[in-house]
């Protein structure tokens, strides 16, 4: 395996061995770097080739490193976000069922920050656009991606051994509560002004209550969860009625409630007018995707009950990652944009009872 390059030393050796690693034959001979995506955590690199020997290797690939800001590449290694995206390429993967880019090189130095990964360039897909939303049309193909990564592991103890996916000794030294409830006084000082009144209130009384969804037990129902399933983190490519779905960003993994990716989902990614009126049925179909995959012991009650808890996830993935990672304009407008449809989702669902 070649050594893990930075974005100034990868050259056109480096990729020769790597693709003649991963069974591809061709040679290399130039090739072309633009940036692409809007990665908050990491760099993406878009490579595209000219060949000496064209063989079968692809015409672009997108390259991730990490990102240039300091305090994101700490937050990156603290949460263990690089070394879950490698160790997801390269022992997860394969059992899975979602649609996900080929790897052709993933490689980390302990815990990060030192990393690399090689995938599969999707375009023509695009990117979804976590400010403009999405249809439900593109909701639905999301949410059966969604059903392929958790009904691959529907509770099934044995993935707890992975130590780098699940640790519960290091998850008890990270106290989501009390990384909310220091980081929100500075999220309401900076977002709070373009919420509204009810929007803000909710999200405070997350940090006010001494139980929440988001400090739970570890669930006796639980699954693989991508914890940031939104339109950012996906590859879309629609061809009239036929929409094919590419999850990417896989940083964040764990296991926990099934439920909270959908909610986080639906909440994050549909603007209020637009999800009110299909909610259920967007829910509903994720659901029966489950029984045809073959989950059992999971009734339709159990899932809304887990989705309107899960409404919360949101709230900690928006006010936590805000205050943490490198501030940017277009972080900004996504950060207030997800506290208010996640303030929203939760208010509309009545999800403010699981609050005490």
């Amino acid at each position: 395996m070649p050594n893990i390059p930075t974005e100034d030393s990868i050259n056109v050796d480096w990729f020769n061995t790597c693709f003649a690693n991963a069974g591809l034959h061709g040679t290399i001979s130039d090739f072309d770097a633009a940036r692409v995506g809007t990665g908050q955590i990491g760099k993406c690199v878009r490579y595209s080739f000219s060949f000496a020997v064209r063989g079968n290797l692809p015409d672009s690939v997108v390259g991730k490193f990490p990102s240039d800001d300091e305090n994101s590449r700490q937050t990156g290694v603290a949460l263990l976000n690089f070394l879950k995206e490698v160790r997801f390429y390269q022992e997860l993967q394969h059992r899975v069922a979602i649609n996900t880019p080929r790897c052709y090189f993933a490689d980390i130095v302990d815990e990060g920050p030192e990393f690399f990964l090689l995938l599969q360039d999707l375009a023509p897909a695009e990117q979804g656009d976590q400010l403009a939303g999405c249809s439900p049309m593109v909701a639905r193909a999301a949410l059966q991606e969604l059903v392929g990564l958790q009904s691959a592991g529907w509770c099934n103890s044995s993935l707890q051994e992975l130590k780098w996916l699940y640790d519960a000794d290091k998850i008890a030294l990270v106290d989501t509560m009390e990384l909310y409830r220091q980081t929100l006084p500075g999220f309401v000082e900076r977002y709070g002004p373009n919420l509204a009144a009810d929007e803000v209130a909710i999200i405070q009384q997350v940090g006010a209550a001494a139980s929440t969804p988001l400090n739970a037990a570890f669930p006796d129902i639980f699954s693989l969860v991508h914890v940031d399933y939104r339109l950012d983190n996906l590859m879309i490519r629609s061809l009239g009625d036929d929409t094919t779905i590419t999850a990417v960003d896989w940083q964040s993994l764990t296991l926990g409630p099934p439920m909270n990716d959908v909610a986080y989902f639906i909440g994050a990614g549909l603007e209020p007018d637009v999800r009110e009126p299909v909610e259920e049925e967007l829910v509903r179909g994720y659901y029966q995707g489950l029984i045809d995959a073959g989950v059992g012991d999971f009734s339709w009650d159990d899932c809304w009950l887990g989705y309107r808890r899960g409404a919360f996830a949101g709230f900690a993935v928006t006010v936590i990652a805000s205050m943490l990672v490198q501030r940017t304009e277009r972080g900004d407008t996504m950060f207030t944009t997800m506290a208010r449809r996640h303030a929203r989702h939760a208010i509309d669902l009545g999800s403010a009872e699981f609050l005490s």
